[in-house]
């Protein structure tokens, strides 16, 4: 007999990385707020790969640190290897990655939801939401009902979830998990746009039966940067990671075995990840490649249990350890999970706001792989502002929201909800268009003024901030200032650098232009360097070394910003304007953007569509004056 549990202002279905940072962010922001989980065991779960970050996701998750989320401190105080990727590349696609011991991090995320105040976790399965007068009603599977006044759906892979493994196929969700099956009824019943969406995972093998021997070691850096800008942890590489590689027997065994592969045997429906495709996927696309690198990673400082990334795959058990066993180092490894594929139901983003509301559910929220993402830091940052703009929803606050030019999370979020995605989106630095601005290293500096004004930066935090920018104004001042004398000394440096001698004095900042130069060269000809923390040094010297094309991409904001203040109105009927295509009228109407910049960004929406749109926005403005 169904009986009332009780009331909150936010419920948060899952307690995924979406989750956390969705309950998170609105439980610091005053609203109470409850989290639901169907086990309390897995909160922060990592089924997929274990490690946080990597090129453009470590982007988001120092955004997500900056703005005062949670997954860069849980991640740094359970890293188990670090590695910054890309350094022979410049600074805009340099991302941090993190080897993370998996269940360290799931205890640490449960901890920190449990001893924060306005929140309530609670292990219970959400089987039916449905709206009411004051918000929305919550059943659960124990005939509990909660009321909330606005709900962040954050059910990662749960959702309708179903396992295929070669011909055996059942509904489950992740790591043998039960699936949240009568919730996904519930939202088609609800008038949700629902589709399938699959991922794979590889299998996972005892570290006691790999040689290792046949393997490349991958080990960490010797200078570790932590994901947090704020938090003081210490990071040290306790484990190694490896590489090894497919080969000919991989490929010929895959390709005789693939019609048992239920994604080409036609028994997957759903989509999967364009970017990230399993070993009999890349076997098929890439079939000229001769072998495919494999990275063995460690699970956990207190497990054997070894990932085998680039090895995801739903083939039958008997067929992955006939590959496996071709592989270099894995010829005896024993299987400890069979990888498999899980298709599951997620939304069409496009029936979202900017904010991660529905545009038609008022209350409802979507957060992560729900929202057709892919990727725990993709999640974790959608989750951080719904459950920003679920609290400000409900204490009557406007949302909260970050444009392309501010961040990943902007770009991530608006191509979501004005592209929309044909597969799980996964993000990456190519589609940011002001990457040079928007790199890992300044995250604090353009988004930390945005969580001390939301209330999520706590005082100590921002006068670390308010320090580290004062540093880095005062020394850049102090470098474009100061004029090094010409010395056989400098020059010589110069000249084994690969770069030009100077003949009469020159500032620092002008040779720290040159791409040869870079900061710490020029301390023993720099006596009025006062000592500073690297992180500020960086910033100096990233500054003053792309100084012209910075401006020239802020000069791109600006104009992208211009239309981005120019407000569509909600009521606006786009087959009454005139000159308008149909195909661009429909679409508008569909996504219904919020201004003029999110239209132009729309598929199939032309830049004469976006005049004709000006010109009628203008008569409008013109009308409403007069």
């Amino acid at each position: 007999m169904e009986f009332f549990a009780g009331t909150y202002d936010i419920a948060v279905i899952g307690a995924g990385h979406a989750g956390i940072e969705a309950g998170l962010a609105a439980a610091r922001l005053g609203a109470s707020t409850a989290v639901f989980t169907i086990n309390l065991d897995w909160v922060g779960n990592m089924p997929c790969n274990p490690s946080i970050g990597g090129t453009s996701k470590g982007h988001l998750v120092r955004e997500i640190d900056a703005l005062g989320g949670q997954m860069g401190i849980a991640a740094d105080r359970n890293t188990i290897q670090s590695r910054m990727l890309n350094l022979s590349k410049g600074p805009a696609v340099h991302s941090l990655r993190a080897q993370i011991d998996r269940r360290a991090y799931s205890a640490e995320m449960k901890y920190t939801l449990e001893n924060t105040a306005n929140l309530t976790l609670k292990q219970a399965e959400i089987v039916s939401l449905r709206r009411t007068d004051s918000g929305w009603e919550l059943r659960t599977r124990l005939e509990e009902c909660y009321t909330a006044q606005a709900v962040v759906l954050a059910t990662g892979t749960f959702l309708a979830g179903r396992v295929y493994i070669g011909d055996v196929s059942y509904e489950s969700g992740p790591d043998g998990m039960f699936p949240s099956t009568a919730l996904a009824q519930s939202l088609r019943e609800l008038g949700i746009p629902v589709r399938r969406f699959k991922t794979g995972t590889p299998a996972r093998v005892n570290g006691n039966s790999i040689d290792f021997e046949k393997t490349e070691v991958q080990p960490g850096d010797a200078h570790i940067v932590p994901f947090s800008f704020y938090e003081t942890t210490q990071i040290a590489n306790r484990r190694s990671c490896y590489i090894t590689y497919t080969n000919q027997a991989t490929k010929d065994i895959i390709l005789k075995n693939l019609h048992r592969s239920p994604l080409y045997g036609g028994k997957i429906e759903g989509v999967g990840p364009r970017y990230c495709p399993s070993i009999e996927d890349k076997i098929v696309r890439f079939s000229d490649k001769e072998r495919h690198q494999i990275f063995i990673e460690p699970c956990g400082l207190n497990t054997s249990e070894m990932y085998l990334q680039g090895l995801s795959s739903s083939l039958p058990v008997d067929v992955q350890l006939a590959f496996l066993h071709t592989i270099p180092g894995l010829e005896h490894a024993q299987v400890m999970r069979a990888a498999y594929a899980i298709e599951y139901d997620c939304v069409d983003p496009l029936a979202l706001r900017p904010s991660l509301e529905f545009l038609d559910f008022e209350g409802l929220f979507g957060a992560g792989q729900f929202n057709g993402s892919s990727g725990y830091e993709e999640a974790a940052a959608q989750g951080l502002i719904a459950g920003i703009n679920a609290a400000r929803k409900v204490q009557g606050k406007p949302p909260f929201i970050l444009d392309r030019a501010s961040s990943y999370i902007g770009t991530l979020i608006d191509d979501l909800v004005t592209k929309g995605c044909s597969d799980p989106y996964r993000m990456m630095t190519s589609r940011s268009e002001y990457r040079l601005v928007l790199r890992q290293d300044n995250a604090d500096l353009r988004l930390t003024p945005y969580g001390r004004e939301l209330g999520l930066i706590s005082d100590e935090k921002w006068a670390r901030f308010l320090k580290k920018r004062e540093q880095i104004e005062r020394e850049s001042a102090r470098v474009r200032n100061t004029v090094l004398p010409p010395s056989d000394a400098l020059n010589a440096m110069l000249e084994q650098a690969g770069t030009a001698p100077v003949h009469s004095g020159v500032t620092a900042a002008e040779l720290l232009r040159r791409p040869q130069v870079d900061y710490n060269m020029l301390t023993p000809f720099d006596s009025s360097r006062p000592p500073l923390p690297a992180e500020v040094t960086e910033q100096v010297q990233t500054q003053i070394k792309y100084e012209g094309y910075i401006r020239r991409q802020e000069a791109q904001i600006a104009e992208m910003r211009r239309l981005e203040v120019q407000r569509i109105p909600a009521s606006i009927r786009y087959e009454q304007v005139t000159g308008l295509r149909l195909e661009a009228a429909e679409k508008l109407a569909r996504i219904r953007p919020e201004n003029v910049g999110q239209a132009s960004r729309i598929s199939g929406v032309t830049p004469a569509d976006i005049s004709v749109l000006l010109i009628f926005l203008r008569s409008i403005r013109n009308e409403q004056e007069f």
